[in-house]
């Protein structure tokens, strides 16, 4: 099993996330996404994912994009630690959580949204970083809520055990950290980030732990 992916990619964190909760072994193949006008463009790359994003997962001469395709697939094939709740009510909720961080908060601070930002509308980085600010808090104070919301609170956002909702968490508070995000709209997240952060799973797949962090 080969991961295609970026230090600092917080798709690509998700899913080294993921790989590590499973326990499933894999190669890490970095694909930088700055150097020489960024690695995803080329046309080697290309072939594997046409959209040149990470991260992207080949088992088996097969090739999954998409971290949250790439974390189900891992579900199903791995079903063991299990990443979702039984119930379908549950599942949907953990889902819902997950999907607030893919949909609604990463792609407006998304690598290529932020360039276009700068170079094509010539936005100053003093505005491109309050959009981001922006974003990021709008979207982290409504998880916040839909966390408290949970019937049976547990030390992650969902019950007892790391959760799919938790794996997209922890690198986007990485970001939001990065990019000087007021947290204090969501002081129940941050607690949870800090549990998971203990657990060798999330720690083992932090950005700078990664063989291609000193490129950065």
């Amino acid at each position: 099993m080969k991961l295609y992916n970026f230090f600092r990619s917080s798709a690509s964190y998700r899913v080294r996330i993921a790989l590590n909760l499973k326990g499933v072994p894999y190669e890490y193949v970095p694909i930088h996404l700055r150097r020489g006008g960024g690695e995803q463009h080329t046309p080697a790359y290309r072939a594997i994912n046409p959209q040149g994003l990470v991260p992207s997962l080949e088992d088996g001469g097969r090739l999954v994009t998409q971290s949250l395709a790439i974390i189900e697939y891992l579900e199903e094939r791995y079903p063991e630690p299990a990443l979702l709740p039984q119930d379908p009510a549950d599942r949907a909720t953990v889902r819902s959580m997950a999907l607030g961080v893919a949909c609604e908060i990463h792609p407006l601070q998304n690598m290529r949204v932020l360039g276009y930002l700068r170079d094509v509308l010539h936005h100053s980085e003093a505005e491109v970083n309050a959009w981001i600010r922006h974003w990021v808090t709008l979207g982290l104070a409504a998880l916040e809520q839909k966390v408290l919301a949970v019937p049976h609170r547990g030390t992650f956002c969902f019950g007892t055990t790391p959760s799919l909702a938790d794996i997209f968490l922890v690198p986007q508070l990485y970001n939001a950290r990065r990019f000087g995000c007021e947290l204090s709209v969501c002081p129940t997240l941050v607690q949870i980030d800090k549990a998971c952060r203990a657990l060798p799973a999330f720690a083992d797949a932090a950005p700078e732990k990664q063989p291609d962090a000193e490129e950065g």
